[in-house]
């Protein structure tokens, strides 16, 4: 890997120096067919011909092309050529003695991918069909095609592809067939990462969308859905088409830009890293939008803010991008708010700021404190550096700030001030200034002011409400105070809500006062509240105007521990499981409280998202926060309050899916593994609950992990599911048995051998972590430490980040361990930033869940004394 880094600084020097034209990229993909030498460990390879013309403002100059390949055939420079052993290294090609115009050519022979990075290769073992398809963020284009791998050197691609007889390809613009290779019509100038090519015989769906704007012209959209035919039976592309028409109408009517990329269309495609991928005119998705079973409405509606979100990333990263990834939240918390601002404003997922508080939030929390938290605008030294900086900071911190950005400056300034940005750097790449200075106009607020507060610095404050009461039992003052962490003690502008809240006659919790405030400094006084009757609960961050961790007073807090399920607004509950799910992270809620408020008010929880959010945080509380000797206990109770719930649920509901899931990830017990085989079986029945085969992978992991599913179960379940998707299930399921060989057999596969495909990886480590076999994984601490700086240094950054987060030894919960890692970190100063990183922030991690574990422990002693 380090080989294959960019710094800012060469980024910068080259794009002072170069301009570039455009490009004619020629691959020739016949070569993913047969059985060639690819199985017996030398790499599968394809031809890749690349013509680049670029201009060099300093003639006589030496500059560089980026390339990874296996091997280089012909390189030629202004009719010169080259020689490959000369000029190339394996990731670059020097260029020396540039003219003023040139023309570079490079024909090589590029390796076809397992990672998920570049050109990645998929054979579905259930037809034995292959597919491909390229990912390249932040920087991956350079291993299927010679380039200038950098976001501001943007031009014209031209791209021809040779493919099996009988494939289809696709590309960013429209394609024909002609004499045996495709032909795509050449795009706008855009930046070598959002470049893309699809290639198989995928299943592909049409449909069209038509525009006509107020001065009588008409645009004409043709949208295309696709993916492996053997998901074909589930694909329900009528609802991907309906949410991708809304959206365009959406955009249309708040950009006022014409959707400027021709054709598009939409591939979800195997083996994805990520959950999609902006390339214009052919967004990629994971194809596990794809549901293969029965799915709650939170996941269609997760889909649709996928399918926004890309879809805001062809104004916001593809039509103006930025400079370099110091400014990556330019596009990603744009697209990132407009994902849930278009979900709630133009399809039927009216409730989507409920999920973003509940959901996309407690992401942003939990990145904003970690060692390597960072202010949105980051600094991004070099590639491995941004590849890591795609992370909750940039996305859902980034999206909640511009949250607050539009209750700042008001919603019409705020798009007036996008549509004027968009305008004026068509085609282009920007900073931060670029854009603060078209809010500024139309805003006509100082935005440097809120630049430096809110995206030039780290961490997230907390906000608390003291009530003061006067002798009638009035509120003779209400007031905000402002905290921050010592480590990053910036004190922010805040325009917050503060709801007052009190129980009706008929038991609701319901909203009875509320005043807008700016809070600003350590102690903001809400006068507008002065007089009114006394709350039961004070929400400071009421409507989730703002970025903030919310905190209670005592009689808040008191309330709540009664009275949570009470309140009637969906929104405001969200924010109070929120608010109390950051209280047992910080330890200042003993976890076997939330687990208790968990069992006594989830069941009454409406909007289901919600629902299978409490469900996460109540595992992660069992395995993390609880103290060690009350595990077994809050596990036993929480399996019986599944069980109760699953059984009361309405049947067929969502309601009842969700906990039943969640009896599996928490059954542990001999009557409710028993259960769960009954069900597999069809020895038992709950009324209405279809157990499809999604459902039955579900139950075989705890089964397997248990001991009561072996391979042999396992390869049966294989039998009835013999697809791509079943084969993950049952690696992840195999690699679940509480086996000393099965666990070393796991962690050979993925340490030790580069055999396995990204998604294999991640389903292998994914079942190699149980929680109930801490003392069978104990061993694998010490051997971690040991390996990971080979792995980092050997495999693929994509791997080697899932292997050091994936493997880090998070279930060794004790002192020891946190001394391991410090040592770790001491012996190895040196290493990658990014690697160390990843090892601080698990670090952290386990360090906040010891911290949880003893409060959780006092507070049991506490109660005990008492």
């Amino acid at each position: 890997m380090p080989g294959e880094n960019l710094s800012r600084d060469e980024a910068r020097e080259r794009a002072a120096l170069l301009a570039v034209d455009g490009y004619d990229v020629s691959l020739d993909v016949r070569s993913a067919l047969g059985d060639g030498d690819f199985e017996s460990g030398a790499p599968r390879t394809f031809r890749s011909v690349t013509t680049i013309r670029f201009r060099c403002a300093e003639p006589g100059a030496t500059s560089f092309a980026d390339l990874i390949a296996p091997s280089v055939t012909a390189v030629s420079l202004n009719g010169r050529d080259l020689d490959p052993s000369e000029v190339f290294d394996g990731s670059r090609i020097v260029l020396e003695n540039l003219a003023a115009d040139n023309e570079l050519v490079v024909d090589a022979q590029c390796a076809y991918s397992r990672t998920g990075e570049g050109m990645h290769r998929f054979v579905d073992p259930e037809d034995g069909e292959v597919y491909l398809y390229t990912q390249y963020e932040p920087a991956d284009s350079r291993r299927v095609f010679a380039n200038f791998e950098q976001p501001d050197l943007k031009a014209p691609f031209r791209f021809e592809v040779r493919a099996p007889e009988g494939w289809t390809v696709w590309s960013n613009g429209a394609g024909e067939l002609a004499d045996g290779t495709w032909r795509f019509a050449e795009t706008k100038p855009i930046s070598t990462y959002i470049t893309c090519v699809v290639a198989g015989p995928y299943h592909y769906v049409t449909d069209s969308y038509s525009r006509t704007f107020a001065d009588g012209t008409t645009l004409q959209i043709p949208l295309g859905a696709m993916c492996r035919k053997g998901l074909a039976p589930h694909f329900d592309a009528d609802d991907v088409f309906l949410v991708t028409k809304q959206g365009l109408d959406f955009f249309h009517d708040h950009f006022d830009y014409p959707y400027p990329f021709g054709k598009y269309d939409q591939a979800f495609v195997p083996e994805y890293n990520l959950g999609a991928m902006e390339n214009p005119g052919m967004v990629t998705f994971r194809e596990e939008f794809i549901f293969r079973g029965k799915v709650t409405r939170s996941s269609y509606e997760g889909r649709a803010n996928v399918i926004l979100h890309e879809m805001a990333h062809m104004w916001f990263g593809d039509l103006v991008t930025m400079e370099w990834w110091d400014d990556l939240w330019l596009k990603e918390s744009f697209a990132d708010f407009m994902g849930t601002f278009a979900n709630v404003g133009a399809t039927r997922f009216k409730d989507a700021w409920i999920t973003f508080a509940n959901r996309r939030k407690a992401w942003a929390y939990r990145a904003d404190q970690l060692p390597s938290t960072h202010p949105i605008t980051a600094d991004i030294r070099d590639l491995q550096d941004a590849k890591l900086n795609f992370d909750g900071i940039t996305y859902a911190k980034g999206a909640s700030v511009l949250k607050q950005l539009v209750a700042y400056v008001g919603q019409d300034a705020f798009l007036e001030g996008a549509r004027r940005y968009f305008k004026r750097h068509a085609y282009g790449n920007t900073r931060l200034g670029d854009l603060l200075s078209a809010l500024e106009e139309t805003s006509g607020r100082d935005m440097g002011v809120w630049a430096r507060s809110w995206l030039q610095t780290a961490g997230v404050n907390s906000l608390t409400p003291q009530v003061l009461l006067d002798a009638e039992g009035r509120i003779d003052e209400l007031a905000v105070v402002q905290e921050a962490a010592e480590s990053h003690p910036e004190l922010r502008p805040h325009r917050v809500a503060v709801g007052l809240y009190r129980r009706s006659s008929d038991g609701s919790l319901e909203r009875y006062g509320r005043a807008e405030v700016d809070v600003d400094g350590p102690r903001t006084v809400v006068a507008e509240l002065a007089g009114a009757e006394a709350p039961e609960l004070v929400m400071v961050n009421d409507d989730d105007l703002t970025y903030c961790k919310t905190r209670f007073d005592e009689t808040s807090l008191a309330t709540l521990r009664e009275h949570l399920g009470a309140l009637t607004d969906p929104l405001a509950r969200a924010q109070c499981w929120s608010a109390l799910w950051n209280m047992t992270r910080d330890a200042l809620l003993p976890a076997r409280e939330f687990v208790d408020l968990v069992l006594r008010f989830a069941g009454r929880e409406s909007d289901i998202g919600v629902l299978q959010m409490l469900h996460a945080w109540a595992n992660s509380s069992l395995v993390n926060y609880v103290a060690p000797e009350w595990r077994q206990t809050g596990e036993r109770l929480l399996a019986e309050g599944a069980l109760r719930e699953l059984r009361a649920a309405a049947p067929g509901s969502e309601q009842q899916l969700a906990w039943a899931r969640f009896l599996a990830s928490v059954a542990s017990e001999p009557e409710d593994l028993g259960l769960l085989r009954g069900l597999l079986e069809g020895a038992e029945k709950v009324e209405g609950l279809d157990v499809d085969q999604e459902l039955r992978w579900a139950f075989l992991e705890p089964l397997a992990a248990h001991g009561t599913a072996d391979e042999s179960v396992l390869a049966a379940e294989l039998a009835r599911d013999d697809t791509a998707s079943g084969r993950r299930h049952q690696v992840r399921c195999l690699a679940a048995r509480p086996s000393e060989a099965v666990k070393a057999q796991a962690w050979a596969q993925v340490v030790e051998s580069d055999a396995l495909s990204n998604a294999l990886v991640e389903a292998t480590i994914s079942g190699f972590s149980q929680p109930s076999q801490r003392e069978l994984l104990a061993p694998y601490a010490e051997k971690y430490f040991a390996a990971i700086e080979g792995v980092w240094a050997e495999r693929s950054i994509q791997i080697g980040m899932v292997v050091v987060q994936g493997l880090f030894p998070a279930l060794q919960q004790s002192r020891a361990t946190l001394d391991a890692t410090d040592a770790w970190l001491a012996a190895h100063a040196d290493a990658a930033p990014a690697l160390r990183r990843l090892v601080l922030e698990a670090r952290d991690d386990l360090a906040r869940g010891l911290r949880g574990q003893a409060c959780d422990a006092a507070a049991a002693d506490a109660s005990t004394a008492g």
